[in-house]
């Protein structure tokens, strides 16, 4: 018998190492702007399949225990939101918000219950205290999911909404992006009611066509993608039209297909392009092009039809291992593929605080500082 625990143990030791030689690849840094110019971003990390955020098991342990059923894994998506711990994905492709556990290194989704069933979730918005607010466009309804992931409450219906994308929350004013309405409907958070509506059809200013992502920065102003008039429009605080970025077109600082939105604390206006799949960053204060990033292929960092994007200042810490020696990450960037093999892209916003860099034999193709296009 203990000869038998021997070989037994000796054997997982082994495939153990084995795995984790296996497994150990020699990661690809991938800045952006590329050197010798002062990188602001890293890509860091994908996540698509459970084991992306944990340890993979060995060989041996697949074979004692057998292999899983079904490796959980992210679909297709199209709006991502984080607390301390965690990241929320929506997904369209199994309907469901993922909870993706970073202190658990695990993959669940949220439990589907009575009166807070999920139909066709497509935009989450997560307060400081880990509130989620879902739009979905089935239900017609902003579905409200309280810290514990239990059901709390249910907004609009279809009175009020007909294709509700988007939210978002600034202190008691819930934003929602109406598609086919073409307007943000402004509800009052602790009743509900509308206090507001910004826009309606048309091409002029504080007009959509086809408005789908929405986001609030820390003061209040609210940026709307106007997918179809192919710009994003900032509103002030309190609704009155400020100013637009980009037009239709195939140059930088314009867009082709903008879909997810993101801003930080520094006023920076992060926008995805699914056709050109990449990632636009402006100056929100006066509408400049500050840098882009991504760009499609199959490469360290590439995208693949982008959706949605997000900002996360609280799980740095689970990512530094990821991060160049001489980088460092302020906060996270995680950009939504809804197609190919790395669905969910972690880049770390940060300085560079090494030697000076020089410059790649080979620059990479997809990244670029917008201050080198201009050389």
């Amino acid at each position: 018998m203990k000869q038998l625990k021997s070989v037994l143990l000796v054997a997982l030791l082994v495939a153990g190492c084995a795995t984790a030689q296996h497994e150990k690849k020699e990661q690809t840094v991938v800045f952006y702007p590329p050197p010798p110019l002062q990188p602001r971003l890293q890509f860091l990390h994908s996540i698509t399949i459970e084991k992306d955020v944990g340890k993979a098991r060995s060989r041996m342990e697949d074979f004692l225990l057998g292999k899983p059923e079904q490796e959980k894994q992210i679909g297709k998506p199209y709006d991502i939101g984080s607390s301390r711990g965690r990241i929320y994905v929506l997904d369209r492709q199994f309907k469901k918000m993922l909870i993706i556990d970073l202190k658990a290194k695990s993959f669940d989704y949220l439990r589907d219950q009575r009166l807070g069933e999920l139909e066709e979730p497509s935009g989450i918005w997560v307060s400081s205290d880990d509130v989620k607010y879902v739009a979905d466009m089935k239900r017609k309804q902003i579905v409200v999911f309280g810290p514990d992931d239990r059901f709390v409450k249910a907004y609009g219906g279809r009175e009020l909404f007909d294709r509700p994308t988007d939210v978002a929350v600034f202190g008691d004013r819930i934003y929602v992006s109406d598609m086919n309405k073409n307007q943000v409907v402004v509800l009052d958070k602790p009743s509900g009611r509308v206090v507001q509506t910004i826009g309606q059809l048309g091409t002029d200013e504080a007009h959509f066509y086809k408005p789908t992502h929405v986001v609030v920065d820390p003061r209040g102003n609210l940026f709307v993608n106007d997918a179809f008039n192919f710009r994003i429009q900032k509103f002030a605080p309190d609704g009155s039209f400020d100013r637009s970025f980009g037009v239709l077109g195939d140059t930088l600082g314009s867009f082709a297909r903008p879909k997810g939105l993101a801003v930080d604390r520094d006023a920076h206006l992060y926008v995805a392009d699914a056709a050109f799949e990449n990632v636009q960053i402006f100056d929100v204060r006066d509408g400049r092009l500050l840098l882009f990033m991504g760009g499609p292929g199959r490469k360290p960092g590439s995208m693949y039809l982008p959706a949605g994007v997000h900002i996360d200042y609280e799980n740095v810490s689970f990512f530094e291992q990821f991060a160049d020696k001489d980088f460092k990450v302020e906060y996270l960037l995680y950009v939504g593929n809804t197609f190919g093999e790395n669905k969910l892209n972690v880049y770390g916003f940060g300085e560079w605080i090494g030697p000076p860099l020089s410059a790649p034999s080979e620059p990479p193709a997809d990244s670029a500082d917008v201050r080198s296009q201009n050389k």
